[in-house]
């Protein structure tokens, strides 16, 4: 049930990570809502390619300390990144306004908690 949580959580974000294209939101970003936009999205969208490389790599590990731990940490992300979202919703940059839009962020938040609230009851256990 945890891992199923988790996988659901991954997927849940990298779905996002596409709906994030149409809704710009490297203009919410540090940074690179000062470059022009053709700029921004190449840089937002190209960071993902050894971001998801390094999330896959270590959340598949052979080694299950350094998968448990970058389970742990992923879930973690996964709740901040939506708390992130709260908190930025109020800029008039933000464009994540659609049902889909935040199925795909609170719901992998969701996810993360949930796979973190099994992970510390199996661990009780």
């Amino acid at each position: 049930m945890k891992n199923s949580a988790f996988y659901l959580g991954i997927a849940l974000l990298f779905t996002h990570e596409l709906d994030a294209m149409p809704n710009h939101e490297w203009r919410m970003l540090p940074g690179l809502n000062l470059l022009p936009d053709a700029v921004g999205e190449t840089i937002f969208l190209v960071a993902h390619v050894p971001l998801f490389v390094l999330v896959i790599a270590l959340i598949a590990s052979l080694n299950v300390k350094t998968r448990v731990t970058a389970r742990n940490i992923a879930s973690a992300v996964l709740i901040l990144h939506a708390a992130l979202h709260y908190w930025f919703s109020a800029s008039p940059a933000y464009e994540f306004s659609s049902l889909v839009s935040s199925v795909l962020i609170y719901g992998s938040a969701l996810c993360g908690l949930g796979y973190i609230i099994l992970s510390a009851g199996q661990t009780r256990s």
